[in-house]
């Protein structure tokens, strides 16, 4: 009887286990969607700001603007790594960190910026260039909180002379499908296509003045909307890993029940076997 009851107890485990993932990936679904939505929304926007700034580079190749080319080609790379501050949400975090720790080193003349508590746990343990992180961000959305972030990146890049800005994030692709996507932020990269270069502007009151406000409001946004794509990416990828769970608890469940059943038919026909055994010896 102790392992048909182990056998029980275990079953039981194995439901309550299936109820909380069953939870999480609801929870996770319904917090997916309102991501999502606020990633598609705004990403019209992000993408027309690359447009520009990348157009205000190709035309202000004389200009000393700091953000259009590199201020120190020999100096360092700043990396940020965007991940989650929680994990159960399958690769999400891992193909961040496992990429991220390439990075690193493969040009070990670098320093790191983690946001999410995932990463930082990660690379603390493993390097000693973190010159600063952020938690928390994911939890609760602000855009004034991403704008610090995005405020503090720019003031290193220029107290610094880093060579680059490049962040690593998880960019939305579909419900099933997240990847990791490299992006330079500084200095501003070469727009892909002729189209552009043909496009002309006239500067008010100046190239330089439009060039910072313009950088500025890049710099605000696209760091918002890396955080989107990484929310949605999250969530997605949760509710994904979750699904899975569910339905590996519901197989498990199903396996130990055929397990239990046959235990049980044994230890009957066992019992069975021993009264009419000893019925038999009466008789006699």
């Amino acid at each position: 009887m102790g392992n048909i009851n182990d056998i029980k107890e275990r079953i039981g485990s194995v439901q309550s286990t299936k109820q909380i993932t069953n939870a999480m990936k609801m929870v996770a679904a319904a917090k997916m969607r309102k991501a999502q939505q606020n990633m598609f929304n705004a990403r019209p926007y992000s993408q027309k700001i690359m447009e520009l700034t990348r157009i205000v580079r190709i035309k202000n190749k004389a200009s000393d603007s700091p953000f259009l080319e590199e201020i120190n080609p020999s100096g360092k790379i700043l990396y940020v790594f965007v991940t989650a501050d929680r994990g159960l949400c399958g690769s999400f975090n891992a193909n961040i960190t496992r990429y991220g720790e390439h990075l690193v080193k493969e040009n070990p003349n670098c320093d790191v910026i983690c946001i999410g508590k995932k990463s930082y746990d990660y690379f603390k343990k493993r390097t000693d260039k973190i010159i600063a992180h952020f938690t928390g961000i994911m939890e609760k959305f602000d855009f004034f909180k991403t704008a610090e972030i995005a405020d503090k990146i720019r003031e290193l890049y220029l107290s610094d002379s880093y060579s680059k800005v490049i962040v690593l994030y998880n960019e939305f692709k579909s419900v099933l499908q997240q990847s990791a996507k490299e992006l330079q932020l500084l200095p501003i990269p070469e727009s892909e296509g002729d189209e552009v270069s043909r496009v002309d502007y006239i500067y008010e009151p100046d190239a330089d003045t439009v060039v910072d406000n313009l950088v500025n409001r890049y710099m605000h946004f696209l760091i918002w909307q890396i955080f989107l794509e990484s929310s949605a990416s999250e969530q997605s990828s949760r509710m994904t890993a979750m699904d899975s769970a569910t339905e590996n608890a519901k197989e498990l469940i199903a396996s130990l029940q055929l397990q239990y059943n046959r235990e049980r038919q044994a230890s009957i026909t066992t019992e069975i076997i021993e009264v009419a055994s000893g019925a038999e010896a009466i008789n006699n």
